[in-house]
C-alpha cells in the first residue's frame, strides 16, 4: 500500500478542491459513489454486528455506526472498546476500500486488545489491511469530508471517518 494507492481511492469518493458546503458537492460523481458505499454498508451491516458481538463477549464495546442504518453517509464502520473508565481505543473498517485502522490511546495493555481486534477484522473481512500511521496521518489537502475541511482531512479521516479523531492519546 502506498500513499498514491490511498489517494486514488480517496479521490474516487471525494471531489477535489470542492468544499462540502458548496451546493455542487452533493451532485458530483464522487459524492454519489460515497453514498453508494454507505448504502452497501447498510446492506452488509449484519457482518459488522456479528463481529461486534464476538468482541463484546470479551470487552466493553460501543458501536459508533448505528447512524449508518438511519441513512447517514460515512466512509467506515466505527466502534470503540473501553480499556479504562476514561480511555478507549477506536477501530474502523472502511466501506471505501480494503482498509482498517485501530487508534490506540497510549495506555498499558492496549496492544493485546489491538492485536485481537486486528485478528477479528482480518477474519471477518478477508484481504483488509491496516493503514500505517505514516500514511494515515498525512493530510489530503484538496479534499473536504464534510467533517474535515479542505487542508484538514487526513487519509484516516477520509477513509475511516471523523470518529478517528475522537481518541485522545494519554
Amino acid at each position: 500500500m502506498t500513499r498514491s494507492d490511498l489517494l486514488d481511492i480517496i479521490y474516487q469518493f471525494y471531489p477535489r478542491g470542492l468544499p462540502s458546503y458548496d451546493p455542487r458537492y452533493a451532485h458530483t460523481e464522487e459524492h454519489r459513489r460515497l453514498v453508494e458505499a454507505a448504502h452497501r454498508g447498510r446492506a452488509d451491516y449484519g457482518t459488522w454486528e456479528a463481529m461486534l458481538r464476538r468482541l463484546e463477549d470479551r470487552h466493553r464495546l460501543q458501536n459508533e455506526s448505528l447512524h449508518i442504518l438511519a441513512g447517514w453517509v460515512d466512509p467506515a464502520y466505527s466502534a470503540r472498546i473501553w480499556l479504562t473508565e476514561e480511555r478507549a481505543l477506536s477501530f474502523h473498517v472502511s466501506l471505501l476500500g480494503p482498509y482498517y485502522g485501530i487508534h490506540l490511546p497510549g495506555i498499558p495493555g492496549e496492544e493485546l486488545v489491538a492485536r485481537e481486534i486486528a485478528r477479528e477484522i482480518e477474519a471477518t473481512y478477508p484481504g483488509y489491511q491496516p493503514i500505517p500511521p505514516e500514511l494515515g496521518n498525512e493530510v489530503v489537502p484538496d479534499v473536504d469530508t464534510d467533517e474535515a475541511r479542505l487542508g484538514e482531512a487526513t487519509v484516516y479521516v477520509s477513509l475511516l471517518s471523523i470518529v478517528w479523531t475522537w481518541v485522545n492519546p494519554a
